[in-house]
């Protein structure tokens, strides 16, 4: 009989039973084999995030890679966790089909379907707070994953408290908190006060995830792009440094300067 991992099957059998004997104590991989659920999560971060830039970049070859990638994660975990008698991978499948036919009534019972996107946003919040509530976290602010990125956390706890009517009138009051809090910020750093300059920090960047949802723009997709132009720019910066035999360097911040107000035009 054919072993099971060279033949080609359009499911998940092959990649499970690769999983599987990778994770073999006695013939398997031994660095696979030392890994847990704790070394294995920065992987699983990192490969979310790479399935996200294939997407931004148009890369239709490298995302059909990278979505490999992130469902590897899915089947390392579900491995573990039926080695330690959690779940199988099974019941990971089970348990989201489950969600999205419960969370979705007007496509799988009788709800209409005449409803606005808005609507729908709001149906679906509702059903994810009656799920926390069934898991007992009846806070406002419970289940907001501690694993995400700082930026989407915060803007993740600002919805919350907004639906709770916890949030300015209007973006002008944001920016009013904003100029508040950067004032908070520069007393600290002028007394040198390290824990309070984070602390203010903090609050400085919360204020502005709360600002950037109030004028409906992802703060991730801003700095992203902001990211994207500062290489841009720094390296029109180190061309014309280069025209004149210099390198980036302290001693040459005046001639960086000027050539970096020419690169922005």
């Amino acid at each position: 009989m054919t072993d099971p991992i060279h033949r080609t099957p359009d499911d998940l059998s092959r990649l499970r039973e690769v999983m599987r004997r990778l994770r073999d104590p006695g013939t398997g991989c031994p660095w696979d084999v030392q890994q847990d659920f704790d070394s294995i999560a920065p992987y699983t971060i990192e490969e979310a995030h790479e399935v996200a830039d294939a997407i931004r970049r148009r890369a239709w070859d490298d995302l059909r890679g990278e979505l490999g990638d992130l469902l590897l994660q899915v089947i390392y975990h579900s491995q573990m966790a039926e080695e330690a008698g959690h779940f199988t991978l099974g019941d990971v499948v089970s348990g989201i089909s489950a969600k999205m036919i419960a969370r979705h009534p007007h496509v799988f019972g009788d709800a209409s379907r005449d409803k606005s996107p808005d609507q729908q946003s709001a149906d679906w919040e509702a059903a994810k707070a009656a799920e926390r509530a069934e898991r007992g976290e009846g806070g406002t602010l419970d289940g907001v994953a501690l694993g995400l990125p700082a930026l989407m956390r915060a803007q993740k706890l600002s919805r919350r408290l907004a639906r709770v009517g916890f949030d300015w009138d209007d973006a002008d009051g944001a920016v009013d908190k904003i100029a508040e809090e950067a004032a908070e910020l520069a007393e600290a750093c002028a007394a040198r006060d390290g824990d309070a300059t984070e602390a203010e920090m903090g609050d400085l960047l919360f204020t502005a995830a709360n600002l950037a949802r109030l004028l409906g723009v992802d703060p991730e997709a801003a700095l992203r792009r902001t990211n994207a132009k500062v290489v841009e720019r720094f390296a029109a910066v180190e061309d014309a440094l280069a025209r004149d035999g210099l390198r980036p360097a302290p001693e040459h911040r005046a001639r960086m300067e000027r050539a970096w107000q020419e690169a922005k035009g």
